[in-house]
């Protein structure tokens, strides 16, 4: 039995405009929360100065090269792109009565540029920034202001780009603002639980409001939430290690849970009380809330472990998140365990659990790659990665999971977001340029677009 991807299954690649777009001030454009946060998403934030060196502010240039960039990813075959609009490109301090037209001039060029390919958009309203602007003068997501605010966001990229974007997600990876509230939320890194659920629970509400402006204003349109994808499994068979590792992916999946049924599960309530956690929920709150999403999309990147055993419980660091390492999994470059097989198992669990299209919106390998004296790639190891991923897509689908399509992480090298650097990469389109800021940006086709172009080509019939 040949297994094989369905007919319409979409392939891309997926950045956000904070990582790839730069010309952060360009436009009209206001300051954003990545934008304060130099030297990495997750990072401190400082206040801004003249002079200032940031290097997000140019990043890779998508902004003025993004003709050549989309070419490129026609070259390889993509039906869809998954991107972001800068909410300070439509809404410069967040709170204006009107947009900002210069703002969505741009992503009218872009969205264009990408229909000449018959390339499908896949837009974040909101991926990892917000407008600063908000944070000073209201408190972010801490103040349901905000809600407002985003609605009349939401609402105005709708209406602009209605006929140009049918694919939209609210928030990515939503549940990072557990780990990160100042990206996540606009809250200060030290705050409690108590005002970082709160400020989530602005975000679910705005959430559902988006769902509902986008189910009114554009047709045919779907819209669906961004989960990071952060399955754990037991260390060991113990009871207390499963219960433990039970209640830790709740942590996460409580976000979807809210955004497919449309209220909070019970396990939440308990959680809130036995912590002395208080929601302001209005009865407005729980019908906005009802309005629920039409698919459920993901990152993908690795699993973790979970153990009640302290002296088990030596913590690798991935990223934002610390997980107990996995002693029958290789590790990336940056601790990042590599675990194909895992992806099945989350898609499975997912559609399990929610019986709602998938689409996976990010997955990828960041490595430290080498120009050879040709100007060649040979990045093997990305293929292999991505191809042991892929295998393990089409087996889910074998086991019933729908699944919409399939975009990349970073298609093209881009800033990464947690240390803002240029050297950890992840493309199948090599940029010149260096953590320092160094280099032409001249762009080069690695092994792996190669390897890429004959996938979509073969709708899957290539991997091994």
């Amino acid at each position: 039995m040949t297994l094989r991807f369905p007919d319409g299954f979409l392939w891309g690649g997926a950045v956000a405009a904070n990582q790839v777009e730069g010309a952060y001030q360009t436009g009209g454009k206001g300051l954003s929360t990545s934008d304060l946060q130099p030297k990495g998403i997750f990072g401190d934030r400082v206040e801004r100065h003249a002079g200032d060196f940031g290097i997000k502010d140019t990043a890779i240039d998508f902004y003025h090269r993004f003709p050549e960039d989309i070419k490129l990813f026609a070259e390889m075959g993509f039906t869809v792109l998954r991107t972001s609009i800068a909410w300070t490109r439509i809404f410069p301090q967040g709170d204006e009565a009107e947009p900002n037209e210069e703002g969505l001039a741009f992503y009218d060029r872009l969205f264009d540029e990408m229909a000449k390919y018959n390339i499908q958009p896949l837009v974040t309203l909101s991926h990892y920034e917000m407008p600063y602007g908000l944070i000073k003068k209201y408190g972010g997501w801490g103040s349901r202001t905000t809600i407002d605010c985003f609605e009349r966001y939401a609402r105005a990229v709708f209406t602009r780009f209605q006929h140009k974007v049918k694919l939209w997600l609210t928030f990515n990876e939503i549940n990072m603002s557990l780990h990160a509230p100042f990206t996540g939320v606009g809250l200060p890194e030290e705050s409690d639980q108590q005002a970082i659920y709160q400020a989530i629970h602005h975000q679910l509400v705005a959430s559902g409001r988006a769902v509902k402006a986008c189910h009114e204003i554009v047709k045919d349109g779907k819209i669906g939430n961004m989960l990071l994808g952060a399955l754990l499994y037991p260390l060991s068979c113990r009871p207390a290690d499963v219960m433990e590792t039970m209640q830790q992916n709740r942590e996460w999946l409580f976000f979807g849970d809210v955004q497919v049924r449309g209220y909070y599960p019970a396990y939440m309530k308990r959680f809130f009380a036995d912590r002395q956690i208080q929601i302001n929920i209005t009865d407005q709150d729980k019908r906005d809330l009802q309005n629920t999403i039409d698919y459920i999309s993901f990152s993908y990147y690795m699993t973790g472990c979970v153990t009640t055993n302290e002296e088990e419980n030596q913590k690798a660091r991935g990223n934002i998140l610390s997980m107990v390492p996995n002693p029958h999994l290789a590790s990336s470059d940056w601790g990042w365990q590599i675990d194909p097989e895992g992806l099945r198992i989350l898609m499975n669990l997912l559609y399990d659990r929610y019986q709602k299209p998938l689409f996976i919106v990010e997955n990828g390998l960041g490595a430290k790659d080498k120009v050879e004296a040709d100007g060649s790639i040979n990045d093997d190891y990305r293929i292999q990665y991505l191809n042991d991923h892929l295998v393990q897509v089409r087996e889910a689908i074998e086991d019933g999971v729908e699944v919409m399509g399939y975009t990349c992480w970073g298609p093209i090298d881009l800033v990464s977001a947690s240390k803002a650097e240029f050297s950890k990469r992840y493309g199948f389109i090599y940029v010149d340029r260096d953590d320092n800021g160094n280099g032409t940006l001249v762009r080069s086709r690695k092994k792996s677009f190669f390897w890429y172009q004959e996938v979509i080509g073969s709708h899957g019939a290539s991997l091994k």
